[in-house]
């Protein structure tokens, strides 16, 4: 006993912590002894709550501490943590107000307290103007449900919190509605709460009268802030990045083994980001809303109402072409509206005209889309703008009647053609890159001039009329599977007897080599040969016939890309390569769709004065410093010189330049130099 008085352990609470840990039996007392001066500490506390006590934050925390070795004293422990919290959080002292969080974070870790009563208390604290205390409770609610989900989906209690979240998002307290959203977003980023019950609670927030609620939860749906989150998690990464990893390799010893060094370190790197990135699904919080028609319409007219800045209206606008595209609505109004902003001096047009595309698809009637499609023409496609300018219209009429094919006129698209032989390349590329895509949509839009060699895919093209969807009972270009299986068939006696005479003298396997190109070739040439009526029928049958695999559609999708390369039966021969590549159009357009260039336009005198100083270094680091040993001694005559004005020195016998020499002192020098020179060699 002498030696736990001389330890002093009623007042040593990190000894007495230590101990209580190792063995509770034996501590029990002065366990008690500390429980009540807490309960003393407390009523103390609840006389005056705004003044900071030092005492009772320690005595917390060693309560907090121990609170899994006497859980039947400390059974009403957490409540009354909670209760203190909730009453008295206001007007709490910052540093006491987080010793109570941090301690009931520790309770929750050691699951000594329900999650769902900590995290309702936690999302109300977020009301106070503590912006440490804020950040600590974000990162502790995220990693709490991200716990309670970790083995299975926790339904009951995600029920609970994401109702009382519903009602934190239509707080009056603008920091608390934001937080709440926030930890929405991440859940769902971390596929924790990805389900369709929170992505339209989150639809609730694009309503919101808070312009940075308004805004995250648009850019959550847009998808824009991943990129950003990127570079800042590999901003604050204290590693090395991988430039700085090959710069590393660049400046030091050209070597074999410092070469693999650097290509294992960037491999261990990119392993490393990809497991601290989370798998995100993009755009998929667009297909999971219940009622995108009625969600995109009151969008409008919060749009048609908005007093917010232009980039909010944007990204706004943004969002409502996303959702017109993608479900294929009817949002007749959003054409009009967007009409009006199609100038070329038109701040972020780019963007507006990819609203445009974005919200064209083949159930628009083609008389809302042609008024969009002939404003760009007349605003943007004339000889009055610049190449540029004329390129981005195109290339946004390309891609409006790439969905919406109906909206192109005869007499519009043979106009736009004829910009196939302007000076510009820009917009000479662009125009033929429309005359390919009518190749393939409909060859008989164009001149015959413009059309090209006929093509297996261009004779079968045909742009079906408003409202008609052509429903196909075969997968198109199956056929191709029966004509590889018959040749497969064929070649099987060959290969195995090639592969036993491949043997090498130790009887070791030796692989053998089959031109699957020249292969692939073979077989389309069989099938030209053959009536399309049969080959339909061939295509049915594979279709039915069997499950195919991921190889079989490769082996299809490579199938119908040769039709539109390969030359109709009967002309000519086959073309070798297409005459413009031809993206596959997804659901989201990018911006690069309608600013691509083919030919990157030339700086003017402003951008490249600003490219050559931005490279230039400062000289003065470089030059060599002569200190004087004295600073302050005076300066010499030859010092002074340098600092006078020019018209004072300028008939000084030092002064004078070469070009300002007479006839007589440049003989006198040539002889000097040559006595000089002649010196050297004998020497």
């Amino acid at each position: 006993m002498s030696g736990r008085h001389n330890n002093k352990l009623p007042t040593n609470l990190p000894q007495l912590q230590n101990l209580i840990k190792r063995d509770p039996q034996s501590y029990t007392e002065e366990f008690l002894q500390q429980y009540r001066h807490y309960q003393s500490n407390v009523q103390i506390f609840k006389l005056k709550p705004d003044k900071p006590n030092k005492e009772l934050a320690e005595l917390v925390m060693f309560l907090a501490q121990v609170a899994h070795c006497y859980s039947e004293q400390l059974a009403n422990f957490p409540q009354e943590l909670k209760e203190l919290l909730l009453c008295h959080h206001t007007v709490l002292e910052h540093d006491l107000r987080m010793t109570f969080c941090k301690a009931l974070i520790l309770l929750r870790n050691k699951d000594l307290i329900s999650p769902t009563g900590l995290l309702e208390l936690f999302f109300e604290l977020l009301r106070c103007h503590d912006k440490l205390l804020r950040k600590t409770l974000y990162t502790h609610i995220v990693s709490d449900i991200k716990n309670i989900n970790a083995k299975h989906k926790n339904n009951k209690v995600n029920t609970t919190l994401q109702n009382f979240m519903y009602t934190m998002l239509r707080d009056s307290n603008a920091t608390a509605a934001k937080i709440s959203l926030d930890v929405m977003i991440e859940l769902y980023r971390r596929n924790i709460w990805n389900d369709t019950k929170t992505v339209n609670v989150i639809t609730t927030a694009c309503f919101s009268k808070v312009t940075k609620i308004l805004v995250a939860a648009l850019k959550f749906f847009l998808g824009k802030d991943e990129d950003e989150k990127n570079s800042d998690s590999e901003s604050e990464d204290d590693g090395p990045s991988a430039k700085d990893l090959i710069l590393r390799y660049s400046t030091g010893k050209k070597s074999s083994k410092n070469k693999k060094k650097m290509e294992k370190a960037l491999k261990v790197l990119k392993k490393n980001k990809k497991k601290k990135r989370a798998e995100v699904f993009n755009f998929s919080a667009i297909h999971l809303i219940h009622d995108p028609q009625d969600f995109a319409e009151k969008l409008l007219k919060q749009l048609e109402d908005s007093k917010e800045r232009f980039e909010v209206k944007i990204m706004m606008m943004e969002l409502i072409s996303r959702l017109v595209g993608i479900h294929e609505l009817f949002l007749f109004n959003f054409y009009p509206f967007v009409q009006r902003f199609l100038q070329p001096h038109q701040r972020e047009v780019t963007k507006i005209l990819l609203c445009a595309a974005q919200a064209s698809h083949q159930l628009v009637p083609p008389e809302t889309i042609q008024p969009v499609v002939m404003t760009i023409a007349n605003n943007f496609v004339t000889d009055r703008n610049s190449g540029e300018v004329m390129t981005v219209g195109i290339n946004a009429i390309k891609e409006v009647v790439g969905r919406c094919p109906l909206a192109m006129t005869e007499d519009l698209l043979q106009d736009l053609a004829q910009y196939k032989s302007h000076k510009d390349k820009n917009v000479m590329m662009s125009a033929r890159g429309l005359i390919q895509l009518f190749r393939t949509l409909n060859p008989n839009m164009l001149h015959k001039r413009d059309r090209g060699k006929p093509t297996e895919a261009s004779l079968n093209a045909k742009i079906p009329e408003y409202g008609q969807q052509e429903v196909k009972d075969h997968i198109p270009g199956a056929e191709v599977l029966e004509e590889e299986q018959e040749k497969d068939g064929d070649e099987e006696g060959w290969e195995s007897v090639s592969m036993s005479e491949e043997e090498d003298e130790d009887g070791e396997w030796i692989d053998v080599h089959h031109s699957s190109d020249e292969d692939q070739e073979e077989v389309a040439d069989k099938l030209q040969s053959i009536p399309a009526e049969e080959r339909k029928a061939r295509a049915v049958a594979m279709s039915t016939s069997r499950l195919l695999t991921q190889e079989d559609f490769r082996k299809i999708r490579l199938a119908q890309l040769a039709k539109e390369v390969s030359s109709a039966p009967g002309k000519n021969q086959k073309r070798k390569s297409a005459d413009s590549d031809d993206e596959s159009r997804g659901e989201l357009l990018s911006l690069r769709n309608i600013e691509h260039l083919h030919k990157k336009p030339k700086s003017d005198k402003e951008t490249r004065l600003a490219t050559a100083m931005a490279g230039r270094t400062d000289r003065k680091e470089f030059v060599k410093k002569r200190a004087k040993l004295n600073p302050f001694a005076s300066t010499t005559n030859k010092e002074k010189k340098k600092k006078k004005n020019f018209m004072m020195m300028r008939y000084s016998q030092n002064i004078r330049t070469k070009g300002k020499r007479s006839f007589r002192e440049k003989q006198i020098a040539l002889r000097e130099a040559l006595l000089k020179k002649k010196k050297q060699h004998m020497k």
